[in-house]
């Protein structure tokens, strides 16, 4: 991993934990597999615990690693650095994205009630007059009472949101190809079409992964379908939305939207996103971040002592799943 993000991850709590579990020098990071000053290191190395910044391991990248036996990964995807040869190897991988799905979750759950309570049009309209400001006139028929949201992609993230909105007035719609109706009733959620989805929400919340078959799920004719005042958010990949397209609903102003990611990942200062009164921007900050690092920090570690004690992992990467999964 990068050095940067070793001291993110790791308090002193976190490395005596580490001390604990396994025979390691925490203060030697590989940021590069074809560093001399690593070779000895990974030829004797029997774990990888990894972690943002980490490069590929290809099949010359593992050559220099003839005992290594399994990956654990203190972040959430593995598709960037876990490669066709690491199945090839029959190595174990197990990451942390259980406890990176959490945070992203808990911003889509503020995102969706924000949105239901108009906060943005509430804020823009106090801003403007500096007054009372009628929460009647302001809301409108706002309100999060009986909304409906629609879920895309029954991911970690997305089974947490569902999980997050079942305390609350909403009727919670899911479009997942590979969920069947009886797994929908034990979510307690309605599964649909996306179309079907995308025309009937007053909130849609993307989760789901980026595939090439995903790429511009939302575009400009999937678009076009949401209801006027609805609201897009995306804490997903920025791949999935058609930005273009997206833009022009927006500069419009007949919908909202709460944007985590875009397409590009840092969007040209000329874009009009950054000033819109009807978008919530943010620079990908949903995931874990801060202290929430630290909940993956041991997560990875609970891993690394099941791995110790010869016990399966919690939650193993399956190299097939990656085909259909971030």
């Amino acid at each position: 991993m990068d050095p940067s993000v070793r001291d993110a991850l790791f308090d002193q709590e976190s490395f005596t934990r580490l001390a604990v579990i396994a025979d390691t020098d925490h203060s030697l990071v590989v940021e590069d597999f074809d560093d001399p000053a690593s070779a000895a290191a990974l030829a004797e190395a029997e774990v990888l615990f990894t972690g943002w910044g980490c490069p590929p391991l290809t099949a010359d990248a593992l050559a220099r690693m003839p005992r290594l036996r399994t990956v654990v990964h203190a972040a959430g995807s593995v598709k960037h650095h876990i490669t066709d040869a690491c199945w090839e190897r029959e190595l174990t991988v197990t990451s942390a994205a259980g406890a990176n799905a959490l945070p992203v979750a808990e911003y889509t759950l503020a995102a969706i009630l924000f949105a239901g309570k108009r906060v943005l049009a509430a804020q823009r309209t106090y801003r403007r007059k500096r007054a009372r400001v009628s929460a009647i006139d302001v809301i409108g028929t706002g309100g999060n009472y009986g909304r409906t949201v629609g879920v895309v992609g029954a991911s970690r993230i997305g089974r947490r949101v569902i999980e997050l909105l079942r305390p609350h007035d909403l009727r919670v719609l899911l479009y997942d190809p590979y969920v069947d109706e009886a797994e929908a009733t034990r979510l307690g959620v309605t599964p649909v079409s996306l179309d079907t989805l995308v025309r009937s929400s007053d909130v849609v919340t993307i989760h789901a992964p980026e595939l090439p078959e995903t790429r511009h799920l939302f575009d400009r004719e999937r678009l076009a379908l949401l209801p006027d005042g609805a609201t897009l958010i995306n804490t997903a990949r920025g791949s999935l939305v058609d930005t273009e397209a997206l833009t022009e609903e927006l500069v419009s102003g007949r919908l909202d939207a709460v944007l985590d990611v875009t397409e590009p990942e840092v969007l040209p200062a000329a874009s009009p996103l950054y000033d819109l009164p009807n978008v919530l921007l943010t620079p990908h900050v949903a995931g874990s971040a801060g202290n929430e690092l630290t909940r993956m920090t041991h997560a990875a570690l609970d891993e690394l002592e099941r791995y110790g004690h010869g016990l399966p992992y919690a939650t193993p990467v399956q190299g097939e799943a990656l085909t259909r999964t971030a």
